[in-house]
């Protein structure tokens, strides 16, 4: 799969906030987006004082942007993923969200056993988790209601998995969620509702981007 290779401050940079993609980096004082709190790039200082409206074209994209690197999912997989919230019954939009934070490496992310998505996404890949009692190493595996992630046997015992349960007890667990730190594990009690979805993303104006 492809991988975001640059500098991930640039993001946060270019959507204009923190989106904590570094996990608990990003509350150091060499964050580059408080020491550069404006658009990457030549003209980025002059960017951030414009005054010119907004198109609705530029507020639908940069929703879509914002979502995709929140969760680090590519254009052509992003995409994929509205075709199937386009397809099902309910809410376009919430299906979307709903099927991107029912993602493997969001849900390890969730329930407290990485420092951050992307940390997350190399720890499945890495082969330390099992769903169901199966390894597992593809990230963008989807869990459902009733699925159970634990940390495989053979990797319980490594350092950074002897030292995660100090990280997850900081953790709060979302209701859709159930952890269980005697075995590194978890399991699926439901999908997400909205609210327990990160409120900064906009659904709406990311359907109405792909309805164009």
């Amino acid at each position: 799969m492809a991988r975001e290779l640059g500098p991930v401050c640039k993001l946060c940079r270019r959507e204009g906030e923190k989106l904590f993609l570094k996990g608990e980096r990003c509350f150091t004082p060499k964050c580059a987006f408080d020491r550069r709190g404006y658009p990457p790039g030549q003209h980025g200082k002059a960017r951030q004082f414009s005054r010119g409206r907004e198109s609705d074209f530029s507020r639908q994209l940069r929703a879509k942007q914002k979502a995709r690197r929140v969760y680090g999912v590519h254009e052509g997989q992003f995409r994929r993923y509205y075709s199937s919230a386009l397809r099902s019954t309910g809410l376009t939009g919430l299906t979307l969200l709903q099927i991107l934070e029912t993602r493997l490496d969001n849900v390890v992310y969730r329930l407290g056993y990485a420092r951050s998505r992307a940390q997350a996404r190399e720890l499945v890949t890495h082969g330390h988790f099992n769903v169901n009692g199966r390894r597992t190493d593809v990230p963008s595996q989807s869990v459902n209601p009733g699925d159970q992630v634990s940390v495989r046997e053979g990797s319980s015992g490594r350092t950074y998995f002897n030292e995660v349960k100090d990280l997850a007890e900081k953790t709060n667990v979302p209701g859709w969620l159930e952890r269980d730190l005697m075995i590194l594990g978890g399991s699926v009690l439901r999908f997400p509702d909205r609210a327990e979805i990160d409120g900064n993303l906009n659904e709406q104006l990311i359907v109405e981007h792909y309805s164009r």
